[in-house]
C-alpha cells in the first residue's frame, strides 16, 4: 500500500538516487507545479512510481508538460539536456524532435488513449553530435479529477538491438548472395569405378573445364593439380577413402587448363560408405580461396615483418586483444622487467606498474576498449633493479576491412627524464616572477657599478639610455649624452665611423665589433673599444675605455722593432764576422803566395815557383767553395735542374763514399724499389749527400754504421717534422748514423751559417747550411732528428718529377781534341778583368773574339750581319741582364747557342724553364779548361 501523504508533505519524494536528490532540492515554488506539498496525488504517485524504478521512465505533468525522470534515464541523456531537463518544459527541452513527439504527447493529453512504440527511430543530439537512437516506449496518460493530468512514459533505448538486428539481415541476405554467387563448385565422385558423374558449372568454372566437359578420371584430375601439392593431395585423399573417415578437408593448387593460371581449391568433402565400411561415393564442395590464401600470406609476412620491426625498436612494444587482454610484448619490455620471455602476460603485467598508477591506467585502457579511441597516458614501471621510471603508454586499434577491431598495437616509451625536466620547469616557472626582481636587481647594479661604458640606442641612431661610466670616462653628463646621436663627440680623422659601424650593426643581428675615439670634456680624446648587437627596435653597445692599453701596445711595438733590429744587427755582425774570419785566411794564403811568387821572379829565381802557384789556387779554390757555399745557404746558388733517378745516383757514389768514409764505417744503401724521379741539380745533390756522409764520418770516430735509404713520400698536410712543405708528392733520401748525436741545443742551430761544434780549423759550417739552402732552392725540405749517445738521422725531401730522367754523364768535348777552326764567339761582359781573361783564353783557342761591355752594345752586335755561333754573356749585366740579351737576340737569330754565366742568381734563374734547348750556365768562379770544353762542346754540337 502506498504511504498517504499528509497535505502539505514532501516525504514521497524519499529516494530515488540521484534524480530523487536533485527533485527534493529542486525550487518547485518558481514552477507552474508550486511546492511538492500542493501536488495532486495522481502526480505525487507517478512521481514516486518513477524515481524509484530501474526502468527509465518520465513524466510529463500539466498544460507546460513539465519534466521528471529517474536516474534510469537520466543515463540516456547527454549533458545537453541533463540535469536542466528537471522541472522544464516539454515543447522547449524537445524541440527538435518536438514534430515527432508532439502529436503522440497531445494524442494522450487529449484523451485518445495510450501509445505504444517499437523502434522508433528519434534522432537526438547527445554528446555534441547528432545521433540515431531508436527507441520502444509507452505514452499512457494520468489521470487527474476526471480528466488527463500527465503522460507517464515507460522507455527504452534499443538502439543496439536495432542496429544489430539490420546488421544481423544484411549479414543473412548477404551469406545468402555468397550462396548464390559464390561460386562454390559440387562434385560427386563413384569411388567403385573411379568416374565423376556429376559436376556442377560453378565447378567446371572454378576448375577452368569447359561447360560441356566429359567425365574425367581421377588420373586426369591428379594431372590438373599443381605438380608441388599433386603429392599431398592424391595421398589425403587415398587416406580418407582407404580409412573409415566420412568427412574430410583438404587445400591445393591447381592449374587451369582454360587459361592456365594457378588456383588454390579449398575442398570440403563426405565420404559415403556401404554396411561394411567401404567407400562408395564421395560428395564434395569446391572453392576457389586464391584471394584469401593471398591475403593469408600476405598477412603472415605483414605479422613477421611487424614481429621483427617491433623487436628491433627501442621502445616497448606489445600487442593487445580486442578486448583489451595484453598477449605479446617485445624484447625490450622482457628486458626492462628482468624478466625471461613468456613470464610476463596481461594479468601478470599489474606487477611491474607502480600501485599508485594502477587505477587511472586501468581505468583509460576501460574506456578505450570501450569506445574503440586511441588510448594514451603516463604511468610509472618497475625496472629489474626496482627502480621506478615514468613511460608514455600509447595505442591504437587495428581494424579489418569491416572497422572491427581485430586487435589493439601499443607502445611504451620513457619520458622519464622529459618528467623531471618539466617538474624542473613548473618549479622555476613558479619562482619566475621572484627571479624576474632579483636579476632586475642584479641588472641596476652592474648597470651602476660596470667600468664598461653601457649604451642602448634607437635605430635612427640617437642615444636613449646610457650608465654612469660614461660620465666617470668622459667627463660628459647624463644629460648632455641622451637624445643626441655620437657625431659631436667622435674624433675628426675617424670620420663617420662610429655611426657606420651601428649602422651596419643595425642590418642584421650579428655582433659588430670596432675600435673609435671619443672626445673627453677636457678636450683630449679617449680610444673605445666597442661591441654591438641589435634587435627590431634598438642598438645596444659595450664600449671599454682601451687608451691606456693602445697607448701601452704602442710601446711594445716600438720596442719590438728595437729588439728586431738589434737581433738583425747582431745576425748581420755574426754573419759579415764568420766571412771576414774565413776570406782573411783565404786571402793571406793567395796574396802571401803572390807576393813570394813576386819576389822570386824579380830576383830571376824560378824554384818553388809552382808550389807558390798552387796555394795560391788552392786558397782561390776554398774562397770559390766558401762563396758557393753562401749562395746555397742564400738559395741564390745558380742551379741547373735536371730529371734524376735519385736511386742510380745514390748507388754511383758508392765507391767514393766508402772511400771517403773509411774501412771502420759499415756502409748500407737501401734504395726503394718503386722510387719516383725528381727534379734538382743532380751535381748539388752529391755534393749534399757527400757532406752529410763527411758529418757522419765524423761523429763516429770509432766506427760504426752509416745507412742511406730512399722512399716515396706523401704528404697530406703540412706534418708536424715538415711544416715549411705543401702537401704533395716527394721523394725520401734519409742518411742515419750511430754516432755521438747532438743535443736538443744543438740541432736547433744545425742549420745556421758558420755554426760548428767541430775544432777551429777543421770546418766552416757552412755545410749543413748549404744543404738546407739547396733544399729549399729545389722545393724541397730537410729536416734533423738527433739525440745524444743515439746517432742522427738527416732526412732530404725532394718534390716528385714525372719527366723522363735525363743522362748523367753526358760526354765531354775535350778541348785538345777539337781545335777551333775559326768559330766566332761574342763575349758581353761588363767585368773588364773577367772579359780579358775570357777572350784571351779564347784567341789561345784560335776562335774569333767579338766583345761587348754590356746588354745594348752586345745586342747591337747581334743584330748586325756578324757571323756570331756563340753567345757567353754574364747573367747579372747591369740595365738589361743576360736572359733579356738572350731573348733578344733570338729573335734574329732563333738558333743561337748562348752559355750564361754567373756568380749570383735570383729565383728566375733556377725556375724551371729557363734553359731552353741550346742553352747552358757556368758558375763563376770556373776554370779555364773548364770552360774551353764547355764552349768547345756547345760550338760542335
Amino acid at each position: 500500500m502506498l504511504k498517504v501523504t499528509k497535505p502539505g508533505s514532501a516525504d514521497f519524494l524519499a529516494g530515488g538516487g540521484e534524480m530523487g536528490a536533485l527533485t527534493r532540492a529542486f525550487d518547485w515554488s518558481a514552477s507552474p507545479l508550486g511546492e511538492p506539498g500542493t501536488w495532486p496525488q495522481s502526480l505525487r504517485t507517478a512521481v514516486r512510481l518513477v524515481l524509484n524504478s530501474n526502468h527509465p521512465m518520465f513524466v510529463w505533468w500539466g498544460p507546460e508538460l513539465v519534466q521528471f525522470y529517474n536516474d534510469a534515464y537520466r543515463r540516456t541523456m547527454g549533458p545537453e539536456r541533463h540535469p536542466s531537463a528537471l522541472g522544464q518544459r516539454g515543447r522547449e527541452c524537445w524541440a527538435e524532435i518536438w514534430p515527432l513527439i508532439g502529436p503522440q504527447i497531445e494524442q494522450v493529453m487529449s484523451g485518445g488513449g495510450a501509445i505504444w512504440q517499437e523502434k522508433q527511430l528519434v534522432p537526438v543530439t547527445r554528446y555534441g553530435k547528432l545521433e540515431q537512437v531508436y527507441w520502444t516506449y509507452s505514452y499512457s496518460p494520468i489521470d487527474e479529477d476526471g480528466g488527463i493530468g500527465g503522460v507517464l512514459v515507460v522507455c527504452q533505448d534499443v538502439t543496439r538491438d536495432v542496429v544489430a538486428a539490420a546488421a544481423l539481415r544484411e549479414r543473412e541476405a548477404e551469406l545468402a548472395r555468397v550462396q548464390q554467387l559464390g561460386r562454390i563448385g559440387g562434385l560427386e565422385v563413384d569411388l567403385r569405378t573411379g568416374f565423376r558423374n556429376r559436376r556442377s558449372p560453378e565447378y567446371l568454372l572454378i576448375h577452368g573445364l569447359p561447360p560441356d566437359a566429359a567425365q574425367e578420371t581421377h588420373e586426369e584430375w591428379v594431372q590438373r593439380v599443381h605438380p608441388e601439392d599433386r603429392e599431398a593431395a592424391e595421398r589425403k585423399f587415398r587416406d580418407a577413402v582407404a580409412g573409415d573417415v566420412r568427412e574430410y578437408s583438404v587445400q591445393y593448387r591447381i592449374i587451369r587448363p582454360s587459361d592456365g593460371e594457378v588456383r588454390w581449391i579449398s575442398v570440403k568433402s563426405t565420404i559415403e560408405r556401404d554396411e561394411n565400411g567401404k567407400a562408395i561415393r564421395l560428395v564434395g564442395a569446391h572453392s576457389d580461396v586464391t584471394e584469401q590464401v593471398v591475403a593469408d600470406q600476405a598477412l603472415r609476412q605483414s605479422e613477421a615483418e611487424f614481429r621483427t620491426l617491433a623487436e628491433a625498436l627501442p621502445h616497448h612494444v606489445w600487442t593487445a586483444t580486442p578486448d583489451g587482454s595484453l598477449n605479446w610484448f617485445n624484447p625490450r619490455v622482457y628486458e626492462y622487467a628482468g624478466v625471461g620471455t613468456g613470464e610476463l602476460d596481461g594479468q601478470q603485467w599489474g606487477r611491474i606498474v607502480h600501485p599508485d598508477d594502477i587505477p587511472g591506467a586501468f581505468a583509460a585502457w576501460t574506456r578505450a576498449i570501450a569506445d574503440g579511441k586511441p588510448y594514451e597516458i603516463e604511468f610509472r614501471l618497475r625496472r629489474a633493479d626496482g627502480d621506478f621510471r615514468w613511460f608514455l603508454a600509447r595505442a591504437v586499434p587495428a581494424r579489418d576491412e569491416q572497422g572491427q577491431i581485430i586487435r589493439w598495437i601499443g607502445t611504451n616509451t620513457d619520458v622519464h627524464d622529459q618528467k623531471l625536466i618539466a617538474d624542473q620547469l613548473a618549479e622555476l616557472n613558479a619562482t619566475l616572477a621572484q627571479r624576474v626582481e632579483e636579476k632586475t636587481r642584479e641588472r641596476d647594479r652592474i648597470w651602476n657599478v660596470s667600468q664598461d661604458l653601457l649604451l642602448v640606442s634607437d635605430r635612427d641612431g640617437i642615444w636613449r639610455t646610457v650608465n654612469p661610466a660614461w660620465t666617470r670616462t668622459l667627463g660628459w653628463s647624463e644629460a648632455e649624452l641622451l637624445g643626441r646621436t655620437s657625431e659631436w663627440l667622435e674624433h675628426p680623422d675617424d670620420g663617420s665611423a662610429t655611426r657606420a659601424q651601428v649602422g651596419k650593426s643595425g642590418e642584421s643581428e650579428a655582433t659588430v665589433r670596432f675600435e673609435s675615439r671619443f672626445r673627453h670634456r677636457d678636450g683630449s680624446y679617449r680610444w673605445l673599444s666597442w661591441t654591438g648587437v641589435s634587435d627590431q627596435h634598438h642598438t645596444y653597445t659595450v664600449a671599454r675605455d682601451v687608451t691606456a692599453e693602445k697607448a701601452a701596445a704602442e710601446r711594445l711595438k716600438a720596442t719590438e722593432e728595437a729588439l728586431l733590429q738589434s737581433q738583425k744587427m747582431e745576425a748581420v755582425g755574426q754573419l759579415t764576422g764568420g766571412i771576414a774570419h774565413d776570406f782573411n785566411n783565404l786571402l793571406t794564403g793567395i796574396v802571401g803566395s803572390l807576393d813570394l811568387l813576386q819576389t822570386r821572379l824579380n830576383q830571376g829565381r824560378t824554384d818553388n815557383v809552382a808550389r807558390y802557384i798552387n796555394a795560391a789556387m788552392t786558397s782561390a779554390n776554398r774562397a770559390a767553395a766558401l762563396t758557393h757555399r753562401l749562395l746555397a745557404f742564400a738559395r741564390r746558388q745558380p742551379l741547373i735542374p735536371k730529371s734524376v733517378d735519385a736511386n742510380a745516383l745514390v748507388v754511383s757514389l758508392e765507391d767514393l763514399l766508402r772511400r771517403t768514409i773509411g774501412e771502420t764505417i759499415d756502409l748500407e744503401i737501401v734504395a726503394a724499389g718503386d722510387l719516383w724521379g725528381t727534379l734538382c741539380d743532380p751535381n748539388q745533390l752529391e755534393s749534399a749527400l757527400l757532406n752529410l756522409a763527411i758529418n757522419a764520418r765524423d761523429a763516429m770516430p770509432d766506427g760504426g754504421r752509416l745507412v742511406i735509404a730512399t722512399a716515396n713520400a706523401k704528404l697530406d698536410g703540412a706534418a708536424a717534422n715538415t711544416p715549411a712543405l705543401s702537401p704533395g708528392e716527394y721523394i725520401c733520401i734519409t742518411v742515419t748514423d750511430t754516432g755521438v748525436g747532438m743535443s736538443a741545443e744543438v740541432t736547433a742551430r744545425a742549420f745556421d751559417p758558420f755554426f760548428t761544434t767541430k775544432p777551429i780549423g777543421q770546418g766552416t759550417g757552412l755545410g749543413l747550411s748549404m744543404i738546407y739552402g739547396f733544399a729549399r732552392q729545389s722545393n724541397g725540405h730537410v729536416t734533423i732528428d738527433s739525440r745524444v749517445g743515439q746517432g742522427t738521422s738527416v732526412r732530404l725531401y725532394l718534390p716528385r718529377h714525372q719527366g723522363k730522367v735525363d743522362a748523367r754523364n753526358a760526354p765531354e768535348v775535350r778541348a785538345a781534341d777539337h781545335a777551333a777552326t775559326g768559330e766566332t764567339v761574342l763575349v758581353v761582359e761588363d767585368e773588364p778583368v773577367v772579359r780579358a781573361v775570357i777572350l784571351e783564353m779564347l784567341g789561345e783557342q784560335g776562335y774569333r773574339m767579338l766583345e761587348a761591355v754590356d746588354g745594348p752594345s752586345g745586342l747591337k752586335i747581334l743584330r748586325s750581319g756578324a757571323r756570331i755561333d756563340l753567345l757567353v754573356t754574364d747573367v747579372g749585366l747591369p740595365g738589361m741582364n743576360g736572359r733579356q740579351l738572350a731573348d733578344q737576340a733570338r729573335e734574329t737569330r732563333p738558333d743561337l747557342k748562348i752559355l750564361f754565366i754567373t756568380g749570383y742568381a735570383e729565383s728566375v734563374a733556377i725556375a724551371d724553364g729557363f734553359l731552353q734547348p741550346g742553352m747552358e750556365m757556368i758558375t763563376k768562379p770556373f776554370d779555364l779548361d773548364n770552360l774551353s770544353r764547355r764552349i768547345r762542346s756547345m760550338v760542335s754540337g
